[in-house]
């Protein structure tokens, strides 16, 4: 059912969410909403370019 690239991609998209939350908050230093936001949106980016390789190797 899920192949290692399947892992893979949920993988970074999680690593991204929580890299996005740290800037977001400030876990690591001083709170950077703009970085936040544009690390944020690396996740849709990165479940979506899963879903077209998914497709495009006819696994849907």
């Amino acid at each position: 059912m899920f192949k290692t690239g399947d892992f893979l991609i949920l993988g970074a998209a999680f690593v991204s969410f929580l890299f996005s939350v740290a800037l977001w908050f400030g876990i690591a230093g001083p709170p950077n909403k703009e970085a936040g936001l544009f690390v944020g949106l690396w996740v849709p980016s990165i479940l979506a370019t899963g879903v077209y390789f998914a497709i495009r190797s006819g696994r849907r």
